[in-house]
């Protein structure tokens, strides 16, 4: 925790290079990911603070659209569309994936339930190769379905009707640092 910690006194001795993120943001990018502490959006894409709007979540998963009960996960999504006005978003899975690794499993997740409850919304179940440490193949499926889930939401659906918006598929190797991309044209993932 202490070089944390030193790096943030450190980080707010520079205040002549934050002054102008207080007159607000106006990100062009929202950056759905997975909580993984080896996924670091900033790194990965090198922005800058105000240039992406990030939501994390475990497996990076979307849930349903559900006007009646909103999720948090839903709310940052409609505020990154309606109000920030966002002209893209990146659903962004990684290799060796806990979240997505348990579903191609079948893990037994009882002694986590709030984890299991949460795992029920990346229906339907990723397909996979269970053998496979990288769950690669079961990730790269499980991003196409929450872009699918977004597809769903009807802001985004009038947005990307009026071609207002687009939506991305990235794939994530954290044990090499390699981003690829999903090309509708091929239904493969290639390196960016």
């Amino acid at each position: 925790m202490q070089p944390l910690i030193d790096n943030a006194r450190l980080f707010g001795q520079r205040p002549e290079e934050f002054a102008g993120l207080a007159e607000g943001q106006s990100p062009q990018v929202l950056f759905i990911t997975c909580s993984d502490s080896r996924v670091v959006p900033a790194l990965i894409t090198g922005a800058r603070p105000g240039e992406l709007f990030e939501l994390r979540t475990a497996g990076n998963i979307v849930p349903p659209y559900a006007s009646e009960h909103p999720t948090s996960e839903a709310c940052t999504v409609e505020y990154a569309v309606e109000v920030l006005g966002v002209r893209d978003i990146v659903v962004c899975g990684h290799s060796h994936c806990g979240a997505v690794g348990a579903l191609v499993r079948g893990d037994d997740l009882t002694a986590v339930p709030a984890v299991r409850d949460w795992l029920t919304h990346a229906t339907p179940r990723p397909s996979g190769t269970v053998e496979d440490p990288t769950v690669t193949e079961g990730v790269q499926s499980h991003v196409l379905t929450q872009l699918l889930r977004l597809r769903s939401y009807p802001y985004i659906e009038r947005r990307l009707a009026d071609r207002r918006l687009s939506l991305h598929a990235w794939f994530y190797e954290v044990h090499t640092g390699a981003v690829l991309t999903h090309d509708p044209q091929t239904d493969t993932f290639k390196a960016l």
